[in-house]
């Protein structure tokens, strides 16, 4: 499932982190790639003191955790710190899955992945990011503050940039609920009883719909 979640971040919050960007300094990506995606990492990624890397992920993960659809769309367990990258110059990222384990200290799997969109789609030409789903292509080019969920399983890929350049953010979660076909059914009773409670109010319907997503939940989740 690929979600779309709007305004995860508003004008203030897009200039703060472009000023706090403007501090640190962008580097090849290739050199943080595995061996499989060096040939196909064409970005350049964020550098700065660790206190204002910690300070700038942790302002990013704050909204994005507040957003409404954030919680019932991942049932987050562990958070990956914020990676900030930029293409530019004809720089992309090929063709290329998520790897499964992530982090150094301490080893988390990767269920699902974010991209924070940063820069205005019409201040740089390309840039799209594609999922290739069986014989199907989606492509999203989102507004700046807007975020994309999709599962770290996907392959997927950022088209290059011809013109302008391409700001972002990235994170890696693992999810309390492995599947993502699960994820699926727990998000649409979530979104049956809301809309049941936004329309009917609090009835017996939204009882019994509320009691299947509890005891699902509870029977699936991985603690």
């Amino acid at each position: 499932m690929i979600t779309i979640l709007d305004n995860v971040l508003d004008k203030d919050d897009l200039k703060l982190i472009h000023d706090s960007l403007d501090r640190g300094q962008f580097y090849d990506g290739a050199e943080t790639a595995g061996w499989a995606a060096k040939s196909v990492k064409k970005n350049k990624q964020w550098y700065a003191e660790p206190d204002l890397e910690a300070e700038l992920s942790n302002t990013v993960t704050r909204k994005l955790v507040a957003h409404p659809q954030f919680s019932t769309t991942t049932y987050a367990k562990r958070i990956a710190p914020f990676l900030f990258s930029e293409s530019s110059c004809s720089g992309g990222y090929g063709d290329h899955i998520d790897d499964a384990l992530m982090g150094a200290e301490s080893i988390f799997r990767a269920d699902l992945s974010c991209t924070v969109f940063l820069s205005d789609p019409e201040s740089y030409s390309g840039g799209e990011l594609v999922f290739s789903i069986g014989a199907e292509t989606l492509r999203y080019k989102l507004k700046a503050g807007q975020a994309i969920i999709y599962p770290s399983t996907t392959l997927h890929r950022v088209e290059p940039v011809t013109e302008g350049v391409r700001k972002v953010g990235i994170i890696w979660l693992e999810s309390f609920i492995r599947s993502a076909e699960k994820r699926e059914i727990l998000n649409d009773l979530d979104l049956a009883r809301r809309n049941i409670m936004s329309t009917q109010g609090k009835n017996a319907a939204f009882d019994q719909i509320s009691k299947s997503h509890a005891n699902l939940l509870r029977l699936w989740a991985e603690t």
